[in-house]
């Protein structure tokens, strides 16, 4: 199966089942010069639904960049809801702001610009309530101490999601110099050796070719 048969499939995932209400968006960003890395819309309504299963009221987000991602978080938590995301590049997270807005959801958004590394003790020493689910979709190399920063964060019950940890399936590879699949590597092996959250990873194909996501619980004393 090629590229092109896993982007049709996603054309018409999109035309029966999520719609392109999120089109401007898309658009926006092109237009703003920001890369196209945005989760795809199947992905997007799929991230939704996770939200809206687990009944998340506060998300956190590692990688606004033009916030289409964080748009569909933002409709899941619901009014009242909190959405807190972390944008390296002030460039995007204008892109982002004004996208929010026209969505109707910039209300219920904080986007954070700045290394997220830097924000995150920040955030700690404010001492938040702790956060439903966490969608980490920035620096891939930094994938373990961000998911480090979501236990410090979150709750027994919370959702860590750690997208494009599959890389083309360059995980598999032990000897893989590649930076971003060493980090895939480091980020899965920590999740099995934590003990206090239980994962795995799905693999996926689409329209933005063949990738995956981590999926992990945060445990309870009981679990």
């Amino acid at each position: 199966m090629t590229t092109s048969d896993w982007a049709e499939v996603d054309r018409y995932l999109v035309d029966t089942l999520v719609g392109d209400g999120d089109s401007e968006t898309l658009r926006a960003n092109a237009a703003g010069g920001l890369p196209a890395i945005d989760v795809s819309p199947p992905q997007g309504k799929f991230l939704y639904l996770i939200a809206k299963t687990a009944r998340a009221r506060r998300v956190l987000e590692f990688g606004t960049l033009g916030g289409y991602s964080t748009t569909w978080l933002a409709r899941a938590v619901g009014k009242g809801g909190q959405v807190v995301s972390f944008e390296y590049e002030p460039k995007h997270a204008e892109v982002a702001r004004a996208n929010l807005d026209r969505a109707g959801v910039g209300d219920r958004v904080e986007i954070r610009v700045g290394a997220a590394l830097d924000s995150l003790p920040i955030l700690a020493e404010e001492n938040p309530e702790p956060f439903d689910l966490v969608f980490i979709d920035a620096d891939k190399v930094n994938n373990s101490n961000y998911v480090r920063w979501a236990l410090r964060l979150t709750r027994p019950g919370s959702i860590i999601i750690v997208d494009n940890v599959v890389r083309q399936g360059g995980i598999a590879d032990a000897a893989t110099t590649d930076a971003n699949s060493r980090a895939s590597r480091d980020v899965i092996e920590l999740l099995a050796a934590e003990p206090r959250l239980d994962a795995t990873v799905l693999q996926t194909v689409g329209g933005k070719g063949w990738d995956g996501f981590a999926y992990a619980v945060v445990l309870g004393e009981d679990d």
